[in-house]
C-alpha cells in the first residue's frame, strides 16, 4: 500500500532525515508544509500519515510564530481523524499539548548522544519489540519536556526527564490500527542532517556546555558519536515505521 505522508517542518535545518529514505524505499509519497517559508496546510483527506518535526521554538511562542496556532489545530484534527501522527522533539511536545498535557522547561538541556530506557510498558508494546530492553543511546536536542498525556502510554525515560516518549490511541485508532506517537529524541538523524543541526546550533551548544556539562556534548563529540550510533537509531526507526505501516 502506498502511503501519503505529510510532514510539518519548522526550520530549514531539521528535515525528515532517514524518514525520507524509508518512505522513498517503500514507494510512499511525501508532501510538506514548511512553516519557515510558507504555512499552507493540506485538506485532511489528502494524506494518511502526519509527521511533525522538531525546531528551536517553544510551543507557546505563538506571538513570534503565529502559525503555531493553526498548526496545533491541524494536529488536533489529524488526531481526531484517527490518522497515524508521529511527533519528534518539538513535534512530540505539540502533540502532547494537543492531548492536554503540560509542556514546560525541563530544567536541564539535553544536547547530544545520551541514553534513554524503555519503560516496562514500552518494552512490552508491540511497536517497540525490536528496540533494546536495556538503556540505549539516542540523539537529543531539547530543553523543554512534556508530561505524559492522559490516556497515553509512557514508553521511555531518562535521568534528565521522566517522559521521553508516549503512544496514544483513541478507540477509533485502535479499531483502525493507527497510533499517535511522540518521541523527544531524534531517531531520524542522518550524518548529513545531524551536521546541519550542529552547524546551526553551535552558539547554543557553546552557551550550554558550561551549564549542563553532563548532558550537553561539544559539536566535535556529537559528530564523532554520530558515526557510532546513527546506524542503530535509523534501524530502530525503520522497524517502528515498518510495524506501523503493516497494521
Amino acid at each position: 500500500m502506498t502511503l501519503r505522508i505529510h510532514a510539518l517542518l519548522h526550520v530549514d535545518f531539521e528535515d525528515l532525515g532517514f524518514i525520507k529514505q524509508w518512505a522513498n524505499n517503500h514507494g510512499h509519497t511525501i508532501s510538506y508544509t514548511r512553516f519557515y517559508s510558507q504555512a499552507s496546510l493540506p485538506e485532511q483527506d489528502t494524506f494518511d500519515w502526519l509527521i511533525v518535526m522538531g525546531g528551536p521554538m517553544n510551543i507557546h511562542d505563538e506571538q513570534e510564530f503565529p502559525w503555531l496556532a493553526d498548526e496545533k489545530q491541524f494536529i488536533q484534527q489529524s488526531i481526531d481523524n484517527s490518522k497515524n501522527v508521529i511527533g519528534i522533539c518539538l513535534g512530540a511536545q505539540l502533540i502532547a499539548h494537543c492531548l492536554g498535557a503540560t509542556v514546560k522547561p525541563s530544567g536541564v538541556k539535553e544536547i547530544g548522544w545520551l541514553p534513554i530506557e524503555l519503560t516496562e510498558e514500552g518494552k512490552s508494546h508491540p511497536l517497540l519489540q525490536k528496540l533494546p530492553k536495556q538503556a540505549f543511546t539516542v540523539f537529543h536536542w531539547h530543553g523543554d519536556g512534556f508530561d505524559c498525556p492522559k490516556g497515553a502510554t509512557a514508553i521511555a525515560t531518562s535521568d534528565a526527564w521522566a517522559n521521553q516518549g508516549f503512544i496514544y490511541q483513541t478507540p477509533m485508532h485502535k479499531e483502525l490500527g493507527s497510533f499517535v506517537i511522540g518521541w523527544q529524541c531524534h531517531f531520524e538523524v542522518t550524518q548529513e542532517s545531524m551536521v546541519k543541526m550542529v552547524e546551526h546550533g553551535r552558539d547554543e551548544i557553546q552557551n550550554e556546555l558550561n551549564n549542563y556539562h553532563e548532558s550537553v556534548q561539544s559539536p566535535a563529540e556529537i559528530i564523532e558519536c554520530g558515526n557510532q550510533y546513527i546506524g542503530d537509531n535509523n534501524a530502530w526507526l525503520a522497524v517502528m515505521l515498518d510495524k506501523i505501516s503493516s497494521i
